[in-house]
């Protein structure tokens, strides 16, 4: 077996990638997510809709509840499916190229920022904000650690070793609402 290939199979975000890709690799499966998009739904009532028996949709459902894309919540017998967006949204995180580093103690989110991108900074409003990532303009938000903070990149500092997912805001549909207007 390969070193490359030993890694990727005791590597956590490798299990989590294919959790994710084989949850998503069912028509049955993506159509049960779209239906939720809608509200949360009794698991019966999701099989009648699709057209699948109540065992398949629960096949389908432990699957997506393995890589973490819905909730389930049990009252008694009853089995109510419901979206878990946090993870749906965060499922495009995998696409993100990831480098690696190294700044002193106490050094800046923008010092390790610029040492793994190119980045454009501007003076607003008294403040360095970063304009664009390697050459992409938008406005960018980051996490440290699975936390967003408030602190502007040139007043975060870093005391220990942390994983910063530097996310560009882009326009996603939250919410798509049909209009239909009355002929009077």
């Amino acid at each position: 077996m390969s070193a490359l290939a030993s890694k990727e199979n005791t590597d956590p975000e490798h299990d989590d990638r294919l959790h994710l890709f084989s949850a998503l690799g069912s028509e049955s499966r993506l159509k049960m997510l779209e239906r939720l998009t809608e509200g949360e739904m009794h698991i019966s009532e999701l099989a009648r809709e699709l057209g699948i028996s109540v065992p398949v949709a629960a096949k389908h459902a432990n699957i997506l509840e393995a890589a973490e894309l819905i909730y389930r919540k049990v009252y008694g017998k009853t089995h109510v499916l419901q979206l878990n967006n946090r993870n749906i949204f965060n499922a495009l995180d995998i696409f993100a190229p990831a480098k690696t580093v190294e700044i002193e103690k106490g050094g800046t989110l923008l010092e390790a920022l610029k040492k793994a991108a190119v980045v454009e900074v501007r003076n607003l409003r008294g403040q360095e904000n970063i304009v664009s990532t390697n050459g992409e303009e938008g406005f960018f938000v980051y996490e440290v650690d699975g936390v967003f903070s408030e602190k502007n990149v040139s007043d975060f500092t870093f005391d220990e070793d942390s994983t910063v997912m530097w996310k560009k805001l882009q326009p996603v549909t939250f919410l798509k609402v049909k209009v239909k207007v009355k002929d009077e």
